[in-house]
């Protein structure tokens, strides 16, 4: 009877508790409450966006973008695939190693005759004279000397194929070096508007006249010497900041904090003075009359002027006071964190002093070390000023010989496949940086 007496009371029961759940789904406000927070989160996001847009757009056009027109340049040719389109053309099938077509010399007739009308034979010339010497003197005095004409004054028309022949022999005339190979391998070397000889270059590196890579002659073999003078001097100024810096940091971080401010705006002072002033001051104190050696001989430490400028020691110097701002931030900041209980924990546990400080506190500092020695290690890597002012020519950076090409010869191809080099391996040390610093933290 209780059963039956319940039976259509749960039955109610369960069809009210239906209905409820029916109208709950059908009521809109839970989707609409979804639609409006996902707006909410849309128009932030837009607003974030539209906060660094601003930013990321200068940074586009300020660094990402001349990064990639320098990469770009360094491997970009275009001065004799597009100067010599029918000459490139007429030489597709040859072997480079016997005499070039007859249809070559009618080629570059045209080719040369067009130049001449569009002046682009000049950097043409200049382009070719680049990988053959003697190579600008043959362009420009083919072209001028176009149109060429027969032994009777009769114009010798290139797009004519029967006289092609005669055309050769004209230009054979005119200028022997057309008989040689030579010019005509470098410029069916360089048949595309893009081409590894900058790059190659560079390296100390060449195409030889079947395009196989290989070594450039010794007394031509200069800019691996460079890059390695450049890493070099850059690891010797950043060992220098980091033997001053690492104490001085460390004092400055034991200090009250009063004190240390005081004398941290000592070390920011030289950010506010030029390099080009701290440079000419350098030479001022260095060279044989300067402050220095007269310090030196008054005391008898010295009786006769040390050679302290345009030479490598001014320039170890004139850098490692510039960059040891940028040394003793890092670690600054780093010993700052550092809690002074631990190397006092260790040392009343037994511990030497100094081995207390090497294993306990030194460790806690890599951070700091590695971020001021990256820092100094890339920065002197691209310094130019000092070493021109202060070295003389054994001292001489990679950044040197990139204005060089950029003021005096315009080769824009050589000083960015330079440049490319030297962000390249910008980037490898930054890599390996990284790298170290994953494990040290137990990142994997």
């Amino acid at each position: 009877m209780n059963t039956l007496a319940t039976s259509p009371n749960a039955a109610m029961s369960t069809a009210a508790d239906t209905e409820a759940r029916t109208a709950t789904l059908a009521d809109p406000a839970p989707q609409q409450l979804k639609r409006d927070l996902r707006k909410a989160e849309t128009r932030k996001r837009l607003a974030a966006l539209g906060l660094i847009a601003p930013l990321a757009i200068f940074l586009l056009m300020t660094f990402v973008a001349p990064i990639v027109v320098l990469l770009v340049r360094a491997v970009e040719n275009p001065e004799i695939a597009s100067t010599l389109p029918n000459t490139i053309a007429a030489l597709t099938k040859w072997d480079r190693k016997s005499a070039p077509p007859d249809l070559a010399y009618a080629a570059i007739a045209t080719d040369l005759l067009q130049a001449k009308k569009d002046s682009t034979a000049g950097p043409l010339a200049r382009r070719i004279n680049t990988e053959l010497s003697g190579a600008r003197s043959l362009i420009m005095g083919t072209a001028r000397a176009l149109p060429l004409h027969d032994a009777d004054g009769k114009e010798l028309l290139a797009s004519e194929p029967s006289q092609a022949a005669q055309i050769k022999e004209a230009m054979i005339a005119l200028n022997p070096q057309w008989a040689e190979l030579d010019s005509w391998q470098v410029i069916a070397r360089n048949g595309s508007i893009y081409s590894p000889y900058y790059l190659l270059a560079s390296l100390d590196l060449k195409q030889n006249a079947v395009g196989d890579i290989v070594q450039v002659d010794p007394d031509a073999s200069i800019y691996r010497a460079i890059f390695g003078r450049t890493l070099w001097m850059s690891a010797a100024v950043t060992l220098f900041t980091l033997l001053l810096a690492y104490p001085l940091a460390y004092w400055l971080s034991t200090m009250p904090e009063r004190r240390a401010n005081l004398l941290m705006i000592l070390v920011l002072i030289p950010f506010w003075t030029s390099i080009l002033v701290r440079v000419a001051a350098w030479i001022v104190l260095l060279q044989s009359e300067g402050l220095v050696n007269t310090a030196l001989m008054l005391s008898g430490m010295i009786h006769a002027p040390l050679e302290l400028v345009f030479n490598r020691v001014g320039v170890y110097i004139s850098m490692t006071h510039i960059l040891l701002p940028f040394m003793i931030l890092p670690l600054y900041s780093v010993m700052k964190s550092v809690p002074p209980t631990y190397l006092k924990a260790a040392i009343s546990l037994g511990s030497h002093p100094f081995a207390a400080f090497w294993r306990v506190y030194v460790p806690q500092t890599y951070p700091g070390i590695g971020a001021g020695v990256l820092l100094v290690f890339i920065m002197a890597g691209g310094y130019y000023i000092t070493p021109a002012l202060l070295g003389g020519p054994n001292e001489q950076m990679v950044s040197y010989f990139i204005a060089y090409f950029i003021n005096t010869t315009i080769n824009w191809g050589m000083a960015c496949a330079l440049g490319g080099l030297l962000l390249t391996g910008t980037l490898i040390l930054y890599g390996v940086y990284r790298r170290f610093a994953r494990i040290d933290t137990g990142i994997a």
